[in-house]
């Protein structure tokens, strides 16, 4: 794909969330992975129903920011991704609504979402639940770095979730599988739902080829 349609898309997308209510006001940020090894990110303070092509942030394939405006505080979380997985090209983190209460909940760790249907555990996988951290603290990439790429998806504690893709089509339909699964989740909570028990989910491993991590 070439930059300019890349950069066409990468902002109808991040409209797309927006016009659903799944970010709001000037919140989250996007990234995607040029052809040359460089990437484009959303700039800081921007919103994602109005960004503009033309503005993006530009980085070059050694990380120098070369054109565009001021990026995202939140590069750290999006170099962090790309540095640990090699498959990543695109990042998106999201304020979305109700993954964000599931956050404030009691909630395992090592498994934020419960497998609650094939799809979360397919375009998602596990979801790794980070601790709350000051907006745009560095710390929340080397929280990422130290899971060593074993995780496409992760929570910010009371903050949102961050999902890495093969590209930002990718990216952005596995992050709103997320919000939709925590929807499910927290509109079933306490209520004995049935989720998918280990044995399909193991299932869902072997046909799909899923990544899995113990």
């Amino acid at each position: 794909m070439s930059e300019t349609a890349l950069r066409e898309q990468l902002c109808m997308l991040a409209k797309s969330l927006f016009d659903r209510g799944l970010t709001h006001g000037s919140t989250g940020n996007i990234s995607a992975r040029t052809e040359d090894g460089g990437l484009l990110v959303s700039p800081t303070g921007t919103s994602f129903g109005r960004l503009d092509p033309g503005r993006l942030a530009r980085f070059d394939s050694a990380g120098q920011h070369v054109g565009g405006d001021k990026p995202t505080k939140e590069m750290a979380l999006h170099t962090a991704f790309y540095d640990t997985r090699g498959t990543a090209g695109a990042v998106v983190h999201l304020h979305s609504c109700h993954s964000v209460a599931l956050s404030m909940l009691e909630a395992d760790e090592d498994d934020f979402l419960p497998p609650l249907t094939p799809y979360g555990a397919m375009q998602v996988g596990r979801v790794k639940l980070l601790p709350f951290f000051l907006p745009g603290d560095p710390a929340m990439g080397e929280a990422v770095r130290g899971l060593a790429g074993k995780r496409s998806a992760v929570m910010l504690a009371n903050h949102g979730p961050v999902v890495a893709g093969k590209d930002v089509e990718a990216a952005c339909n596995a992050i709103e599988e997320l919000e939709a699964t925590a929807k499910l989740a927290l509109m079933t909570r306490g209520m004995g739902a049935r989720g998918l028990d280990d044995g399909q989910v193991q299932a869902l491993v072997s046909k799909f080829d899923l990544e899995w991590d113990a």
